[in-house]
């Protein structure tokens, strides 16, 4: 389990940087509300590793390849490149680093690894209502993780009755973030990647209702007793 957008947080160095920007960090496009429940309750479920960040996306955005981790922030586009090596360096490298490792550890050991990222998405971007309360990303070229997901899906629709599940939606599989990173590394038999996004008006306080996080789990357990992806 990874959540790359857990939090809102600044570190202390660089808040400065960030005064007037409260609104804009409370917001979505500051982290990502409910995911981190979200992760904490599926690892628990399944007694799965957790790497999880609470440091700002506005901060660095650990869900978008190198070179890309910086812009969608209006903050950090407009400081020293020497900053952002820094923070590059400091928060970036370190976080994409223990995950590829993990997963590069346990296919060395011929074992395939099944990777959940957990992210939550606003209900309307640009003024369009997004249908939806539970988004499966996933490359289609790749079998295991498309059949995967189908049986996540429905497991999904089954526990959340009255909830609608999506897949590939609101955002396609294939685009750019650390699970598509992953996937030039190792192969679709070594390694399955999937997004899972919850709509954020599911979210209270920052954290999504937990009959939805366990329900969550349970179709998650339901799915690896069918078809073991990682072993």
């Amino acid at each position: 389990m990874t959540c790359e957008h857990g939090g809102n947080a600044i570190p202390e160095r660089y808040e400065a940087l960030f005064t007037g920007y409260e609104a804009l960090l409370a917001s979505h496009r500051g982290y990502d509300p409910g995911a981190l429940s979200m992760a904490k309750t599926l690892a628990r479920a399944l007694d799965a590793p957790l790497v999880a960040s609470t440091t700002s996306r506005l901060l660095v955005e650990l869900n978008r390849s190198p070179g890309r981790q910086f812009r969608m922030s209006p903050i950090m586009r407009s400081v020293p490149r020497a900053l952002r090596d820094e923070v590059t360096r400091d928060y970036y490298v370190p976080y994409r680093s223990r995950v590829e490792a993990f997963v590069e550890r346990e296919v060395t050991a011929g074992r395939s690894v099944l990777h959940v990222s957990s992210h939550s998405f606003t209900p309307a971007l640009d003024g369009m209502i997004r249908c939806g309360d539970i988004g499966l990303l996933y490359d289609p070229a790749r079998p295991r993780e498309r059949e995967f997901c189908v049986r996540w899906q429905r497991a999904l629709s089954e526990a959340l009755a009255g909830l609608v599940v999506r897949r590939n939606f609101p955002y396609l599989g294939r685009s750019d973030g650390l699970t598509s990173w992953l996937r030039k590394r190792f192969d679709g038999d070594a390694y399955v990647g999937i997004e899972l996004e919850v709509n954020q008006h599911h979210a209270r306080n920052g954290a999504l209702p937990m009959e939805m996080r366990r329900a969550t789990a349970r179709a998650l357990r339901q799915v690896l007793g069918e078809s073991t992806p990682a072993q």
